[in-house]
This record gives structure tokens, sequence and C-alpha cells, in this order.
């Protein structure tokens, strides 16, 4: 699971987004200079399906879709940045 969320370039980037209040697909996009709609959605899957993630769909026209961090994906994203500060500090003291 790691290894494929990790793999995923754009899964932190979304986790990024996430935190600072962008929550829609196109907000997603237009933030982020590189990602597609395509990778995106393909990246938010993956999420879902390891319950990182989860998906709002509001009964709304025009539809409303929002992701939202699960309490399994909180404590995954903290994993995941205590990861990423072990490399820096690996990567520094080399």
């Amino acid at each position: 699971m790691v290894e494929a969320i990790y793999g995923c370039k754009w899964s932190l980037t979304v986790y990024q987004l996430l935190a600072s209040g962008i929550k829609r697909p196109g907000e997603m996009v237009r933030h982020v200079e590189g990602l597609s709609t395509k990778v995106l959605n393909s990246c938010l899957r993956k999420n879902i399906e390891f319950g990182i993630l989860e998906r709002i769909a509001y009964p709304e026209i025009p539809p409303r879709v929002e992701y939202v961090v699960t309490p399994f994906g909180k404590k995954f994203i903290r994993i995941m940045d205590q990861l990423e500060k072990l490399q820096e500090e690996i990567e520094t003291a080399t």
C-alpha cells in the first residue's frame, strides 16, 4: 500500500491541497501545474481504495464532488510525513 501511494508522485501533493482546504478536483487541477484530470482521478481512486480518502458526492445540479481525509488517512499521512522527514535527514547527512 505504501509503495503504491508513495509511488504516485501526486499523492503527497493531494494531501497538501486537502490540508489547505482545497477539496474539489477541479480546484486541485487549477492549483497544481502539470497535474491532469486523468492522473488526479487515478490518484484519488487509489487513495479511496486504501481508505485514505473519502469521496463525497452532493446531489446538486451541477454535481459537486469533494474529497476528505478519513480518520485512517490522517494516521497514514502522519506516518508519511515522518518518512519524508527521515528521508530529508538522510539526504542532509550525506
